[in-house]
């Protein structure tokens, strides 16, 4: 199989630890190129930060990709025989450790204290992020 033409590159995976920028970095490549901007924290998450099994999410994440450009940001591991099968391009964001935690921190206060509503509805919390078994920063 011959690869593709970089003039011809339409469907990338953006890819990195959380809090790198995939999600800045994949929004911005998507309207500099006006493609098609997925979310796939978008796709994952349901109401009450309640996953998708991988039935629903793979599902759903196909009919996202199916389109004929896009950029696509996020790891999701499990997902990468369902992503990878339309993927052309894959650019790996890999910052220093001080600086993902410095954005990481500094993008959670602003969610928290604008009450931003994420995917499905969903809103960060300070305890959440900072104190809990789950945290990000942990």
């Amino acid at each position: 199989m011959t690869p593709p033409s970089p003039r011809n590159l339409t469907r990338f995976n953006i890819v990195g630890s959380s809090g790198s920028g995939k999600s800045t970095f994949a929004s911005q490549l998507a309207s500099l190129l006006d493609l098609k901007y997925i979310e796939i924290d978008a796709v994952y998450w349901k109401p009450n930060w309640t996953e998708s099994s991988d039935e629903e999410f793979f599902s759903k994440l196909k009919k996202a990709l199916s389109s004929e450009s896009w950029v696509a940001d996020g790891n999701y591991s499990r997902s990468i025989p369902v992503k990878w099968e339309y993927v052309q391009a894959v650019i790996w964001l890999d910052l220093p450790y001080w600086q993902i935690i410095y954005q990481v921190i500094k993008r959670t206060l602003r969610r928290s204290i604008k009450k931003e509503v994420l995917w499905a509805g969903n809103r960060e919390s300070l305890w959440k992020v900072f104190f809990s078994k789950d945290s990000i920063i942990l």
